[in-house]
């Protein structure tokens, strides 16, 4: 039996269905100016396509991806692509019928069905792993920057003077008064509350005492570490990603510089030199502040603050506070420098990369802030 589809400007579809071999005759030309005609001949015939079937290309003149997507929508991907073994067609022909077989015969994702057990267990399972990954890469960058570091601390022609005074510039001596602002505040609030709650006991002298401890031993590296992993970090990350976007670092490479050295360790030693210094700040403006409101508010005079100030807190808290800060300074300058490495190009992704530089620092900065505290409570310090 013959079945006879032909469309006007010559593209033709004809079904030999009577053969002991189906035979489907493919001529004319199938592009997108016929798609129209065609597309309803397709859908007639398509259940009428038997397993086994040959198809005849001898007679097509022309074809586009809208005639090859009609004709998978016919045959089916798979036999399509087993026709082509020993078609005759033109190069470019068989090329497109391929390419366009292969893209429709991709299996279409399988339909949500709703919440299971099993999605939360995958879902925990994907961020562990993410975690774990990222964990990794944080490793060896660091390890990276201390190899780099190593190498060049010996070779003093080789230090990048000019760069990391710079970066010390905007990364310390710009933050100053917002670190010194924000510290100073604090420290009247915590004085404020603590005279508060101490005033119940009779005991507000102690709010000396409690001001102090606090700036020196935890709230003037912290709050410092935090103000520069919003500020410094992201800066970093949105930088270095812009130069990667711009193939700026690949152009480093080229002229057989080493980004990390040339990029990261500025950074990383600006951000180590500023951070102890703005921690300092930090303790005496906190400690200003809780001097004022003992003023104003208790009675307590700023001499007679000092003077307990001197003899009730021991030097090894201030030490305990101002060690912590260059961890803190190097792990927020190679967060923020690794996830600048890690843009893809786009602005989207400095975007991305930017805020994820700005969270994983300020975690970072507590959960090793509170294992140092944990630390020093265990050894007595």
């Amino acid at each position: 039996m013959l079945a006879a589809m032909n469309a006007p400007d010559d593209a033709r579809l004809e079904l030999h269905d009577g053969e002991d071999t189906p035979r489907l005759r493919v001529g004319g030309a199938w592009t997108l100016s016929h798609y129209r005609a065609l597309a309803p001949r397709v859908a007639d015939l398509r259940e009428r396509i038997r397993p086994g079937i040959k198809i005849d290309f001898s007679t097509l003149t022309a074809m586009d991806t809208a005639g090859a997507r009609l004709l998978c929508e016919l045959v089916g991907a798979q036999r399509l692509k087993g026709a082509l073994a020993d078609a005759a067609l033109a190069p470019e022909q068989r090329m497109l019928l391929e390419t366009v077989a292969s893209a429709l015969a991709v299996p279409s994702a399988l339909p949500h069905t709703g919440y299971r057990f099993g999605d939360l267990i995958a879902h925990i399972g994907k961020a562990v792993t993410a975690f774990w990954e990222h964990m990794v890469g944080l490793l060896g960058f660091i390890g990276l920057t201390l190899d780099r570091l190593a190498r060049t601390v010996w070779r003093p022609r080789r230090w990048r003077v000019a760069a990391t005074v710079a970066q010390l510039e905007r990364i310390g001596f710009n933050a100053v008064p917002i670190v010194a602002l924000l510290t100073f505040l604090v420290g009247a609030v915590i004085a404020f509350l603590g005279a508060t709650v101490l005033a119940e006991f009779g005991v507000t002298i102690y709010t000396v005492t409690l001001v102090s401890y606090a700036f020196l031993r935890e709230f003037g590296v912290f709050l410092a570490a935090i103000l520069l992993a919003g500020r410094t970090s992201s800066a970093f990350a949105a930088q270095i990603g812009s130069m990667r976007a711009n193939e700026e670092i690949d152009a480093l490479r080229v002229l057989g510089l080493d980004p990390v050295e040339w990029l990261v360790l500025p950074r990383v030693l600006a951000m180590m030199l500023a951070l102890p210094i703005l921690t300092f700040i930090a303790m005496i403006c906190g400690i200003a502040g809780g001097m004022t409101v003992c003023a104003l508010s208790l009675g307590i005079s700023p001499e007679m603050f000092l003077s307990l100030l001197s003899t009730d807190i021991e030097a090894r808290h201030f030490f305990v506070g101002i060690g912590k800060a260059p961890i803190f300074a190097f792990l927020i300058a190679s967060i923020g420098c690794l996830e600048g490495f890690r843009v893809s190009g786009s602005a989207q992704s400095v975007g991305e990369h930017t805020t994820s530089a700005v969270v994983q620092s300020i975690f970072t900065v507590i959960v090793v802030n509170a294992i140092a505290a944990l630390f020093c409570m265990e050894m007595g310090w």
